[in-house]
């Protein structure tokens, strides 16, 4: 879906799902996320794992103001009355250990069931618990993160080879880490394991974050939804007033470009693909 040139409006939701900020990383778009946040409130929002990164902190030191500015950001929304639910992730897996604690307004929880307005159950959970990598293989997974900083490194020497010709944005990890895991079945093995969890817990659905892979589909009857990222992807789901929920990309310069809206959910995952901005 091509974006449309349109005035920045506030609008505001019944639900916001964002995962996978990564404050701490060079990689991560505060300055896209704090506009982002600017002009969209909700009376909930679920932050889905991996909003800081605390692997990368480890390594080196990295908090820009921006990076600040972004925790300052869902501190002011929780004051003025919304509810939000922090599920943390593996990258910030230091907060588990405070389960039901409240920080500045901000509940910590392990997982969750958010009911839709329409009445429908969805599980809410970062995601890492079912990937096998990250739970069996730690090593792996640190080497792996590893190799996503050099690509995102890869990115931004090649991205400005592009613009200097004239050619617009392409994401060599994005599409690196769809090769690689699309070989393994990574993607649908993982959707599968998190919809199986989602019809185990009672639930019509299941949100989630972790592979940086934003999707509405359906998956053996069940909803699986997963909010990307604000690394590349930099989109968000949204639930409407009715229950039905959207998927937001921010193009940084125009207003979040609808991607779906699932109601009835369709069948054919490949629609669903959300559009890159240029």
């Amino acid at each position: 879906m091509t974006p449309t040139s349109q005035p920045r409006t506030h609008r505001h939701f019944r639900t916001l799902f964002i995962s996978d900020v990564h404050l701490g990383s060079k990689a991560a778009q505060a300055e896209q996320l704090l506009a982002f946040l600017a002009v969209h409130d909700a009376e909930k929002i679920y932050l889905v794992g991996d909003i800081v990164d605390g692997w990368r902190l480890k390594r080196a030191w990295h908090w820009p103001q921006s990076h600040n500015d972004v925790v300052q950001a869902f501190l002011r929304k929780a004051r003025k009355g919304t509810q939000i639910v922090y599920i943390p992730g593996n990258h910030d897996e230091f907060l588990r250990g405070f389960p039901g604690q409240h920080f500045g307004g901000i509940e910590v929880r392990l997982t969750d069931v958010h009911e839709t307005a329409d009445g429908r159950k969805l599980l809410v959970m970062h995601g890492d618990e079912f990937d096998v990598v990250v739970r069996n293989a730690r090593l792996i997974a640190y080497l792996g993160d590893w190799a996503y900083d050099a690509a995102i490194a890869i990115n931004l020497v090649f991205n400005r080879f592009r613009r200097r010709f004239g050619f617009g944005y392409w994401s060599f990890s994005s599409w690196a880490k769809l090769k690689v895991k699309n070989a393994v079945s990574f993607i649908g093995a993982f959707e599968t394991l998190l919809a199986a969890e989602a019809d185990r817990m009672g639930c019509e659905g299941v949100v989630c974050g972790h592979i940086h892979h934003p999707q509405i589909a359906e998956r053996s009857g069940i909803l699986y939804v997963n909010s990307g990222d604000w690394v590349e992807s930099c989109s968000a789901i949204a639930e409407r007033n009715d229950g039905t929920l959207e998927l937001l990309t921010w193009t940084g310069t125009q207003m979040p470009v609808p991607q779906i809206v699932e109601k009835p959910v369709l069948e054919d995952a490949r629609a669903l693909e959300p559009a890159r901005a240029a």
